[in-house]
């Protein structure tokens, strides 16, 4: 492992994507109060996730990596975190049931504030302003005002992620979680949909199945509680460097931000700050790799971040699209598997299936989603290696942000409940959907 790198030496490498900020003094003083802040999460829990994703690794377990493509401050409530846990808990039963696998629950969730943009500005009316970039840096409102990138908001991303990992520290110790609530995850709107109705029969499986245990005497913890644990994109600098700490039993550093980190598509430089950064620190992370990715990119890359081959330090999250993922992840794979790399593949089949309508909704096709996902399955059958998780946006609430599904949600639809602030997320049928689609795959692989 490198040595941290201080905050300086990582702005003299010119990292991308990061906020312009107006008032120097502002963001060290924001810094040095993220210093003094208590962890968000522990050691210990980052190096139990690491575990899990060995396991991932060797094709023992699959992972299920989901959420907000950016969260919001006014989406920290008690409904809205509870929302999106429901989805993935309904989803990693189906997954875990109906394909026989171990999952690993990673949520996009409580930390996820910050998106890389492809323009530093936004036109409105002739009217040219600072593009939003997540609550983390400026508002969403089209204004001067709002859309000024504010240091201050580095610490409101820290008490929004404390609160929202208390929400979910309760939901999933203190009973909502409980295999036995299985029915009560589901809603009206989803028992009405066709995977709803799949789900409902599931749920009367798991439920005869429990009875049984329960009359052997069997009632384990695990039917209680899961485990759950936090990811976010390791984008704003000043945020990450400010929260890793050296661990006390250890001594080594951990980015206490979250339990899983990753670099995006765009800030993967070789030598670039963010790469810098994350090679310092012990917990496990990932990294986007998208079309223009070569399998020398994705060894040099293991090089600098995982040069011990630990296993489930690294993951490599692919997102090709859909009309892409065939011709290019083959070699990607193979090469780095000859290189005896240990490395977890995931799929994220979101960010390269995304279109503009006619009307100027960014929407992604459902088919796509799901014929990205058949084709990284396709591929790793191809070449003998474990397809290792699915990695989505997605939201626990009634939206209209992609076309398709067993909804059959068309373009003209979208109006009706688009509330993304960034990118279009599965809503919560077709999530499930997703699920039981991705589960006939796991079977078979």
């Amino acid at each position: 492992m490198s040595p941290v790198p201080d905050l300086e030496a990582l702005r003299a490498l010119g990292p991308a994507q990061q906020p312009t900020y107006a008032d120097r003094d502002a963001v060290d003083a924001a810094v040095t109060r993220l210093r003094r802040m208590p962890p968000l999460v522990f050691a210990g829990e980052c190096d139990e996730l690491k575990e899990k994703i060995a396991a991932v690794s060797r094709g023992e377990a699959f992972l299920l990596q989901g959420g907000d493509c950016a969260e919001t401050f006014s989406g920290v409530t008690a409904d809205n975190v509870r929302n999106k846990l429901r989805v993935l808990l309904q989803m990693a039963v189906v997954l875990t049931y109906a394909a026989s696998v171990p999952v690993v629950k990673l949520g996009r969730i409580a930390g996820q504030y910050a998106k890389p943009r492809s323009s530093d500005t936004e036109t409105r009316d002739g009217l040219t302003l600072p593009a939003y970039r997540g609550d983390a840096v400026n508002g969403y409102d089209f204004t001067a005002e709002d859309r000024r990138h504010d240091p201050q908001r580095l610490v409101d991303v820290y008490h929004s992620s404390a609160a929202t990992l208390n929400l979910v520290r309760a939901f999933v110790t203190g009973g909502y979680a409980d295999l036995r609530q299985v029915h009560t995850w589901n809603t009206d709107f989803v028992r009405d949909s066709v995977s709803g109705q799949a789900y409902e029969k599931l749920a009367h499986e798991i439920d005869r199945a429990m009875q049984f245990m329960t009359a052997i005497g069997a009632d384990p913890d695990e039917f209680h509680r899961v485990d759950f644990h936090s990811s976010h994109e390791a984008l704003l600098l000043e945020y990450e460097h400010a929260l890793t700490r050296i661990d006390s039993r250890t001594e080594l550093p951990y980015d206490v931000s979250g339990h899983f980190l990753w670099i995006g598509e765009r800030t993967r430089q070789l030598e670039g700050a963010h790469v810098e950064l994350l090679s310092a620190i012990r917990n496990p992370i990932g990294v986007k790799l998208g079309p223009t990715t070569t399998a020398d990119d994705a060894l040099g890359l293991a090089a600098r971040l995982n040069p011990a081959n630990e296993p489930g330090r690294l993951t490599f999250i692919t997102r090709f699209g859909a009309g892409r993922i065939r011709d290019k992840l083959p070699q990607l794979v193979e090469k780095v598997t000859a290189s005896g790399v240990d490395v977890a593949w995931v799929c994220d089949p979101m960010h390269g299936n995304t279109f503009e309508t006619s009307t100027g909704y960014k929407t992604r096709a459902f088919d796509d989603v799901i014929e990205e996902v058949q084709g990284f399955f396709d591929v790793h059958r191809s070449v003998g290696t474990w397809p290792g998780g699915v990695h989505v946006e997605l939201t626990g609430d009634d939206v209209t942000e992609c076309v398709g599904g067993g909804e059959l949600l068309a373009e003209i639809d979208l109006s009706n409940r688009y509330e993304s602030v960034c990118d279009p997320r599965l809503n919560r049928v077709q999530s499930l959907e997703l699920a039981f689609l991705v589960a006939e795959m796991l079977r078979k692989a």
